[in-house]
């Protein structure tokens, strides 16, 4: 294109993601949008169209959170921007760094209850990083430039750029815009000294890892620091895959559903310390009795996060790859890491469970080791979701994804479409319960457009299992609306989709059926019949302490 030339802002829009790299994008055309709909046409920007603007939107979710790079979605005004809106939340809330670009309708007839006009700027305001509102096409490219340096940089985040009608279509000269050059937090001496103070002290320290982690590139770093150190460690649920599967001292998931080890050697430790994590309330259980005894030294890129919830005796905020290096030093903690190794034996998983019905922990950690070394596993919502984070491993986080802070039933199949398109030879695997698969399993019909080869696995208690658990344990079994037993037949649904699979119902079925799932060409859908009874374990109730763990109960109906 000639300096000076003159393009739509339509146009203008496709050359600023071509720009960033973005090669697809997700979405649902519509009448607000049908300029930049016109503008992708035979553009090198690929256009994967999703049933739903959620879906759209959760796709863009997952080929972020499984690639590294931002996820960019499409979605008309008035309702096709409204879908979007759960799907922005939860990537504000996971962190995850989206650019969502919605159309609005025309400049002159804004505030006047217009067609499919609704203020989607007000609204995404509590659940993006940032909104904008382009009013005038010579603020468009600078504003989209923007809108993907604020997703990405710092802690990540979604952002969302609405676009009116007659922007769109409004004639604008492409120049690349100047931005201002923006740097991290960098980490005082005097706070990496402190650190190293405490460090040097400590006789029982304890490693608590979040998912800030891998989203600041710092895997490596935080590796090596446990070699270094030979600290035991534990994640949070976005953690997971950041500490290598078979690390020494390593315990897994530590909270409310986290590992009976994890959670007792956080309660005994002496120093916590705090990686890329935010003290969420299911990882800590009672604030207040959440490693009590511990002093606490807290990382973070986000100043925010610090000192919000549990005051650190030593705070530093800052680029995770920088700091981690600096406090890396041989600790003698022999003794306690003797001791969480016995823990860790003391309470390890079972998974021998008697009688022919399928037990999902073993499942799942069968799954785990067929895995090849390129896989990504997509989850749900609810009790699987659980088992998934217990009994699976991952060899990074960026193979792990989970709605962690949100909890968004239906992320599943849409997040694993994105992670595939992001992926191509990966082995992506979704695995989902049965009341969270209806949720958008219309994206089935997205993944026989594009002939993706997802694998679902589907574990069907006929039940909305997490809230029937809470019932039955605080509720005195009043099973009010969690009875799913007018479910589909989930192999024929599949099948409308020429999406092949099968049922099983017997342990003895398990291992040839994961094999055949994992072998098939395409998509597939392993539908597993599990019984109502089986419980997530351990469990801390709500308001208790992590030390306070339920790990059966008398009556299990």
């Amino acid at each position: 294109m000639e300096p000076g030339q003159m393009i739509r802002g339509a146009d203008a829009v496709i050359k600023v993601l071509a720009a960033h790299g973005v090669t697809t994008v997700f979405g649902y055309p519509g009448g607000a949008i049908m300029p930049i709909y016109d503008a992708l046409y035979g553009s090198p920007v690929e256009h994967l169209l999703s049933r739903h603007e959620q879906g759209a939107a959760f796709a863009a979710v997952g080929y972020a959170r499984s690639s590294g790079k931002t996820g960019v979605c499409f979605a008309t005004s008035g309702p096709g921007a409204t879908n979007l809106i759960t799907s922005l939340a939860d990537a504000l809330l996971d962190s995850v760094p989206v650019v969502a670009i919605t159309g609005q309708v025309s400049t002159a007839v804004i505030g006047t209850d217009a067609f499919q006009e609704i203020d989607v700027l007000g609204m995404s305001l509590s659940c993006t990083k940032h909104s904008f509102m382009v009013t005038d096409v010579k603020d468009l490219i600078p504003t989209l430039y923007q809108a993907f340096e604020i997703a990405a940089s710092g802690r990540p985040g979604p952002v969302l750029v609405d676009i009116p009608k007659d922007i769109q279509i409004a004639q604008v000269e492409y120049r690349t815009p100047l931005l201002a050059v923006t740097s991290e937090p960098q980490a005082a001496q005097t706070e990496i000294a402190a650190a190293r103070a405490l460090l040097t002290e400590a006789k029982q320290p304890m490693l608590y890892v979040g998912g800030g982690v891998g989203m600041a590139g710092a895997v490596e770093p935080l590796r090596e620091f446990i070699e270094v150190t030979g600290m035991p460690s534990v994640a949070t649920l976005k953690g997971l895959g950041t500490i290598a599967h078979g690390t020494q001292g390593y315990l897994g998931m530590l909270g409310m559903h986290g590992g009976k080890a994890a959670n007792l050697a956080v309660q005994e430790c002496d120093l916590l310390v705090v990686v890329g994590a935010r003290f969420d309330d299911r990882v800590t259980g009672r604030l207040a009795t959440f490693a009590q005894n511990a002093k606490v030294i807290h990382l973070d890129i986000d100043a925010a996060e610090l000192g919000k919830l549990r005051m650190p005796d030593v705070a530093i905020a800052g680029d995770l790859r920088q700091i981690l290096p600096a406090l890396a030093m041989p600790l003698n903690i022999t003794p306690w890491q003797v001791e969480v190794a016995h823990l860790g034996r003391k309470h390890q998983w079972d998974y021998q469970h008697p009688g022919s019905l399928i037990y999902a922990p073993a499942m799942l950690r069968r799954l785990a080791n067929k895995l090849p070394e390129d896989s990504v596993v997509c989850c749900d919502v609810g009790q699987h979701q659980m088992w998934v984070a217990q009994h699976m491993w991952f060899r990074r986080p960026e193979d792990h994804l989970s709605s962690a802070g949100l909890g968004t039933m239906g992320f599943g199949l849409p997040a694993a479409i994105g992670a595939q398109v992001a992926r191509p030879n990966a082995t992506v695997v979704t695995v989902s319960g049965d009341g969270s698969f209806m949720m958008n399993v219309q994206e089935l019909t997205t993944i026989k457009r594009r002939k993706l080869p997802v694998k679902i696995l589907l574990i069907d208690n006929q039940k909305l299992g997490m809230v029937k658990q809470w019932q039955q344990l605080f509720f005195e079994e009043r099973y009010s609306e969690t009875d799913l037993s007018d479910n589909p037949d989930f192999v024929q649904l599949a099948s409308a989709f020429d999406i092949p699979g099968r049922t099983i119902f017997s342990s003895d079925e398990v291992e040839e059926a994961l094999t055949e799932m994992l072998l098939a060409k395409g998509p597939y859908l392993l539908h597993v019949a599990i019984d109502d009874a089986f419980n997530v374990w351990p469990l801390v109730p709500p308001g208790a302490s992590n030390s306070d763990m339920m790990e059966e109960m008398e009556k299990q109906t």
